[in-house]
């Protein structure tokens, strides 16, 4: 079983084990009975992480400096693992099999309290809520990521989709909910909901997945046909060039109008190896595609966006390409990690890029490494060498109440 690495913004304080349910009282009897097994988990750091992230592994979670890139905690977690930003400058959400549990990433220790979900999925932050996806039951929860400060469970609220399926939602600043409409086998739009009421709905994105923001609140959705965009109230198809353009993965900027998505354009293909992405300019609704260097492929965790909304993809070739959002030309190509090939099955490590403000890290599993980019320089600033093989990457990306 393969635990997934992200990198997460994380803290101190620790949890003496994994087999712990509550970290926070420390006074039970009853958690002082570890098994040896249990004990692994490295002894708080008295100080807070800076810039913390979170590295998964088979079979637990790294705590990083984001600065340094010390491992400050190690904790112990089975089964397949997801690690998600929460929403606040704390918090993770790590994905279990009972749904999106929380870590107190700024303390260093995965609490026992979780938001319940079949078949866990998605998480979405955006503005003053989180918003987490079952697609076992079609149902979103969501809270106030500011909430998670205070300790326990936040609040929540809670809607539901008319069937169950892989799907998405997010709540903008005034309040609509919008959300993708599917079934257990296949996903087919999205609607937009003030309160009880349907504002707008559109059922013209065959597949729907993956969501971003981008400047002005725009949101897109990729397609097979091209993406899907809701702003100011109403949907517009934004097609793709090509007869089948499969947008799985999209990365917005809150400071871009132009959405980052891969781009498959094989209908037939079981594991298409892609080598040209799409920016989908929300201005014009038009789409780019940006082909990458011959023979150079990516995969869905290679894409991010840059502190100056700059374009990043990791090719296979270990470099991570730089572009202009708006033009599509490209800026930079940063040697990072060796050649590397997409693995079929989408749970096994490969190459993850994860961005947070002025920080670009890249992971490496075939040297168990981590990289800190300066793309400034164009040069690999910091690394560090694992003892567990990385996954996934990601991290804590709160910004301040308002």
């Amino acid at each position: 079983m393969f635990d997934t690495r992200w990198l997460n913004r994380a803290g101190a304080l620790s949890c003496a084990a994994a087999t712990l349910v509550a970290c926070s009282s420390g006074t039970d009897s009853a958690e002082n009975n570890q098994s040896p097994e249990s004990t692994t988990a490295s002894e708080a750091p008295a100080e807070p992480i800076a810039e913390p992230l979170v590295a998964t592994y088979d079979g637990g979670l790294y705590i990083l400096d984001g600065e340094t890139l010390g491992v400050a905690q190690d904790i112990p977690l089975d089964g397949f693992l997801r690690v998600n930003p929460a929403g606040d400058e704390g918090h993770v959400l790590v994905t279990t099999g009972e749904g999106f549990r929380i870590l107190d990433a700024a303390g260093g220790q995965l609490t026992d309290h979780t938001f319940p979900a079949d078949d866990p999925g998605h998480v979405v932050v955006h503005g003053e809520n989180t918003v987490l996806f079952a697609d076992g039951t079609g149902e979103i929860t969501a809270f106030d990521p500011h909430a998670l400060e205070e300790g326990g469970m936040p609040e929540t609220r809670n809607f539901k989709t008319p069937e169950p399926h892989h799907g998405v939602a997010v709540i903008l600043n005034d309040g609509t909910l919008v959300h993708s409409l599917g079934n257990p086998d296949t996903r087919t739009g999205a609607v937009a909901l003030q309160g009880d009421q349907e504002i707008a709905r559109s059922e013209d994105c065959p597949g729907l997945h993956g969501e971003t923001v981008v400047a002005d609140e725009v949101v897109i959705f990729g397609c097979e046909n091209g993406a899907l965009e809701f702003a100011n109230g109403t949907f517009t198809k934004i097609p793709s060039p090509t007869p089948y353009g499969r947008i799985g993965t999209t990365k917005g900027h809150d400071d871009s109008p132009v959405a980052l998505g891969d781009m498959k354009v094989d209908p037939d293909a079981e594991l298409e190896r892609p080598e040209q992405f799409a920016l989908i300019d929300t201005t014009t609704d038009q789409m780019q595609i940006v082909q990458l260097p011959p023979s150079v492929s990516y995969s869905f965790r290679s894409l991010a966006r840059g502190p100056q909304a700059e374009a990043l993809v990791l090719g296979t070739d270990g470099k991570l390409y730089v572009f202009d959002p708006v033009t599509g030309t490209q800026i930079n190509a940063i040697d990072v990690t060796g050649a590397w090939t997409e693995p079929e099955d989408w749970q096994e490590p490969r190459p993850t890029v994860f961005t947070r403000e002025d920080a670009v890290y890249v992971s490496d599993p075939a040297t168990k490494q981590l990289h800190l980019v300066d793309l400034a320089s164009g040069t690999v600033a910091e690394s560090v060498t694992l003892e567990q093989t990385p996954n996934e990457l990601s991290g804590a990306v709160g910004h301040h109440h308002h």
